[in-house]
């Protein structure tokens, strides 16, 4: 009976692990094993497929109020770093992606909790993005980010999400989530979304129709119980709204931040890491390796641990990079489409819901 079952026999049969037995998986420690069971798990969904997308990546301003411990991208109103982008810049720097990056199918827009701008000036934005590429997706906006506005617009969480879909936003990255546990948040970031407004945002744009992905950043103070319960937390709400398009776990770079003082952690926690969310997220499809995060050699390698997405071409990146990231600020299809390959898997573009562009 599957109740007699140990973890390793429900992971190498592809049946919902508990929270006992995620935690038995990590103790043990085999990371050949979890590899294998991830594989197969990664392949049930998605067979030999290897998504990867033609995006843009832009932050309209560092400019933060929340003067969060584990940041090393934001900074304070009148410091000399400040920057804040204007409609026109945007304009101006979205004719050029487009000029010299055809197929861009994303935009993939995130931010700081500005102090003075209003919300106003995010919707304008909005707007503006789809003026000029009209037929690109918009994903823009982390739930802290919907939190700050619907507390400097004075308006519901639900009322935020409704105005921007209407200026245009498609859907949410999802990111800010860290670790949902507020333990963990009042130190690491003790100014910004609570865990449960990060799940109320969650909730409420799967509810209206704005598809998310699913976020953990991990290896700075947390313990590995609330690493794993995050993952089930994940798992619970996707039960509830099946709105998360993919997960994407993000390693702690430390360097630069107030927790400069800790260590980042090792390659083989980050591919422990990747198979035990695709074990353990059964009900998402789609696992990320953000190249930026792991590096490309190592991404690659992720591959082998369950994962199915490799994100995109990015452009031009700085919060990773703020925090110490050595990777590249983008890389090229070529280059994505050799990393693949390379595995044996299959490349495929697409677009932001994980529709056929072109198979190369």
């Amino acid at each position: 009976m599957k109740a007699n079952l140990t973890a390793s026999q429900k992971a190498a049969q592809g049946i919902r692990l508990s929270f006992d037995d995620a935690m038995e998986l990590y103790r043990l420690n085999d990371l050949l094993s979890l590899a294998e069971w991830a594989r197969v798990a990664k392949e049930r969904k998605t067979g030999k497929k290897v998504y990867y997308n033609v995006n843009r990546h832009i932050n309209l301003t560092n400019i933060c109020t929340a003067n969060c411990p584990l940041c090393a991208f934001s900074c304070k109103a009148g410091d000399p770093q400040g920057f804040i982008l204007s409609k026109e810049e945007i304009r101006t720097m979205l004719i050029a992606t487009a000029k010299k990056t055809p197929g861009l199918t994303e935009v993939h827009m995130v931010s700081a909790l500005h102090p003075d701008e209003p919300f106003s000036y995010y919707v304008d934005i909005v707007k503006t993005v789809k003026d000029v590429l009209p037929n690109v997706h918009l994903k823009a906006f982390t739930p802290v980010e919907i939190v700050h506005f619907a507390q400097i617009a004075d308006l519901s969480i639900e009322q935020v999400l409704i105005i921007l879909k209407e200026a245009g936003l498609d859907s949410l990255p999802g990111g800010g989530a860290e670790i949902l546990d507020d333990a963990v948040r009042k130190i690491i970031c003790p100014n910004k979304a609570t865990t449960a407004q990060w799940i109320e945002t969650i909730k409420t744009a799967h509810h209206l129709g704005i598809l998310t992905n699913a976020t953990m950043m991990y290896g700075h103070i947390e313990t590995i119980e609330q690493r794993i319960s995050h993952l089930f937390t994940l798992r619970d709400i996707q039960d509830e709204t099946n709105g998360f398009q993919a997960y994407v776990s993000f390693p702690f770079h430390p360097a630069n931040t107030e927790l400069s003082h800790l260590k980042r952690v090792s390659s083989w926690e980050d591919l422990k890491m990747i198979a035990l969310s695709r074990l353990i997220l059964d009900n998402i499809d789609h696992i990320k390796a953000f190249w930026m995060m792991l590096t490309q050699p190592i991404a690659q390698l992720a591959l082998a641990f369950g994962v199915d997405d490799l994100d995109g071409t990015v452009e031009e990146e700085k919060i990773i990079h703020a925090a110490g990231a050595t990777t590249k600020a983008g890389i090229t299809k070529l280059e994505i489409i050799k990393m693949v390959e390379e595995t044996g898997y299959v490349p495929i573009e697409r677009d932001t819901f994980y529709h056929l562009v072109k198979q190369i």
